[in-house]
C-alpha cells in the first residue's frame, strides 16, 4: 500500500509542485492549505508523514505541531518542517515541537525534498 503524506502548504505553486513529484514517486497524497485543515486532515486520514509549512493562515504550523503533539492519536506521525524561517529560534521551536526535520525552502530543490521524505519513510 502506498505511504500517505499530508502537505499542508498556502503556496498554491509549491504545494501543487510537491504534490505532483510526490504523486510520481507513488506517494498517496492529502492537502491542506492552512493550520486548521491540516489538523483536521491528519486526524481524518492519519498520514505516515506530515509536511508543514510553518506561516499558514488561521492557526500557524508551531501551533499545529503543539496541538499534534497533545492528541495522542496523531502525535507519532512524523513531521517535516518546510519553512521560510531560517532563524535559530524558529529551527529548534519547530524541532522542540517535535519535528523530525527542517528544512529552509529556499536550500532544497523539490527532488532533495521528496529525498528527505524518503529517507524518514524507510
Amino acid at each position: 500500500m502506498a505511504k500517505r503524506i499530508l502537505i499542508v502548504e498556502d503556496d498554491r505553486f509549491l504545494r501543487e509542485l510537491i504534490v505532483k513529484k510526490l504523486s510520481n514517486e507513488a506517494y498517496d497524497v492529502v492537502e491542506a492549505v492552512d493550520g486548521e485543515q491540516g489538523l483536521q486532515k491528519t486526524k481524518e486520514t492519519k498520514p505516515d508523514l506530515i509536511l508543514l509549512d510553518l506561516i499558514l493562515p488561521g492557526i500557524d504550523g508551531f501551533e499545529v505541531l503543539a496541538r499534534k503533539k497533545d492528541d495522542p492519536t496523531i502525535a507519532a506521525i512524523p513531521v517535516i518542517v518546510l519553512s521560510n524561517l531560517g532563524q535559530k529560534e524558529d529551527v529548534e521551536k519547530g524541532l522542540g515541537l517535535g519535528a523530525v526535520d527542517y528544512l529552509i525552502k529556499a536550500h532544497f530543490t523539490p527532488g532533495e525534498i521528496i529525498e528527505k521524505v524518503r529517507n524518514i519513510l524507510k
